[in-house]
């Protein structure tokens, strides 16, 4: 039984993203999408197709049960909603998703390339984003494409080939700072290899740690060797 309370009190969430995704720049246009799981866990508020993130209103939001039974509503759905069910069906832990097309991620993803995690948040935060391919008839990617790569509980993140990017959080804001640090990551890492290119002839070496604790690791077995030599 869905809480009529709960579902408006989400809505107002799902819109305080919407909007801060759209000021940010992160989307504009009609593209991109957000969801957000409701109480109970058995539906979810998601935008529809055709309506911009600065559009998004109480009025325009649609309830859509996990089974994929939509509540009565005007607005086609979106036709990003079998991933974004399917993700909230192999992940119980994931309570939010921002999908968007931010310029400098999606350049990357326009030009194959993985985004490294270079900073020491991104480091610590999310790991790994992998590069999920275009579907097998090089249309958008669906579940098939992206939810065995979220079947994987460490990764929280993703980069869509010619497409944009997925964040995924236990909440709303969590989801909506990851697709703000993939962002800003995509931006950081291209102004580091242009700079690296002008000055030293080529793209510098990733870092070969994920998380502060494999940095702090692999820092100690290097003074340790300094140490025996």
């Amino acid at each position: 039984m869905l809480d009529p309370l709960d579902i408006e009190s989400r809505k107002d969430t799902l819109i305080w993203a919407a909007r801060r995704c759209f000021d940010l720049r992160l989307q504009t246009n009609a593209g991109g999408n957000l969801s957000l799981r409701l109480g109970g866990g058995s539906a979810i508020l998601i935008k529809p197709s055709g309506i911009g993130f600065n559009e998004c209103s109480r009025d325009n939001l649609q309830v859509v049960h996990l089974d994929g039974r939509l509540e009565p509503s005007p607005f086609k759905p979106s036709k990003d909603l079998d991933f974004h069910l399917d993700l909230y069906r192999i992940r119980p832990d994931i309570h939010a998703i921002v999908h968007c097309h931010s310029p400098w991620a999606t350049g990357y993803a326009s030009a194959g390339l993985e985004i490294p995690c270079l900073t020491v948040q991104t480091i610590e935060k999310i790991g790994r984003m992998p590069l999920i391919p275009l579907s097998s008839n090089g249309g958008p990617q669906t579940e098939v494409e992206i939810s065995p790569v979220f079947r994987d509980p460490a990764i929280r993140a993703a980069v869509l080939a010619n497409h944009g990017t997925i964040g995924v959080g236990k909440t709303m804001m969590e989801a909506q700072y990851l697709a703000e640090i993939i962002e800003e990551t995509a931006q950081i890492a291209f102004i580091r290899d242009a700079l690296s290119f002008v000055h030293a002839g080529g793209r510098p070496d990733l870092p070969q740690f994920g998380t502060a604790r494999d940095a702090r690791a692999a820092l100690d077995s290097a003074g340790a060797a300094t140490r025996a030599g």
